[in-house]
């Protein structure tokens, strides 16, 4: 992991739009089936909106039918980090950017092979880099 990215509430308002600050700095959640992701198809590396790092390869993509982009694992072993989240009236677990901190979404143990997870991440706290 690269160092540890910290800013203010305000450069991170400069920097991102209304939505991607909602999720990324406030824990918010796009609507299902509304991101720019979910239903994308291309080759290449999802990265943080907020900093840049890679978190996930559109080769552990697939379509949960949930309407939010779906992942059974992250690109690299330590690009992401969870903590337990009780809000809500639930027991999840968030997923964070290890970098700058970025709430990504949750991931829960319903995916696929060979994993068994699901990262269900909203297309607000991603990036997409076209594979060359």
């Amino acid at each position: 992991m690269d160092e540890k990215i910290e800013k203010t509430d305000e450069e991170w308002k400069d920097k991102l739009d209304p939505t991607q600050y909602a999720v990324t700095r406030c824990s918010a959640t796009e609507p299902a089936f509304t991101g720019k992701y979910w239903d994308h198809h291309e080759k290449g590396v999802y990265r943080c909106i907020c900093c840049g790092a890679p978190l996930f390869s559109s080769d552990t993509k697939f379509d949960s039918g949930t309407g939010w982009p779906s992942f059974y694992a992250p690109a690299e072993k330590n690009g992401v980090a969870t903590e337990a989240d009780h809000s809500h009236g639930m027991r999840r677990v968030e997923v964070k950017c290890s970098r700058c901190d970025a709430h990504l979404g949750h991931v829960f143990d319903d995916g696929p092979r060979p994993t068994g997870q699901r990262y269900c991440i909203n297309s607000a706290s991603l990036d997409f880099e076209k594979k060359k």
